[in-house]
């Protein structure tokens, strides 16, 4: 039987930290600090719920983020 891969590690880093920051900072940001993927969305907006490894999430309304998630 085959193993299981292990998933990469993410940045250790605090997403709360990005709570009212612009998103194009928060963006620049999270980039520096090694996420692979960074997402931002408007309020409201469908999303699946898949989790991926290195892949943050920015809720943004009137250019700044309001909500913030890894996966």
């Amino acid at each position: 039987m085959a193993s299981l891969p292990t998933p990469p590690a993410q940045p250790d880093d605090a997403p709360d930290s990005y709570v009212g920051l612009g998103a194009d900072t928060a963006e620049q940001q999270a980039r520096s600090r090694g996420w692979d993927t960074v997402r931002a969305v408007p309020p409201g907006t469908f999303l699946t719920m898949e989790f991926r490894a290195g892949r943050i999430n920015f809720q943004v309304e009137d250019a700044t983020v309001t909500r913030c998630w890894v996966g």
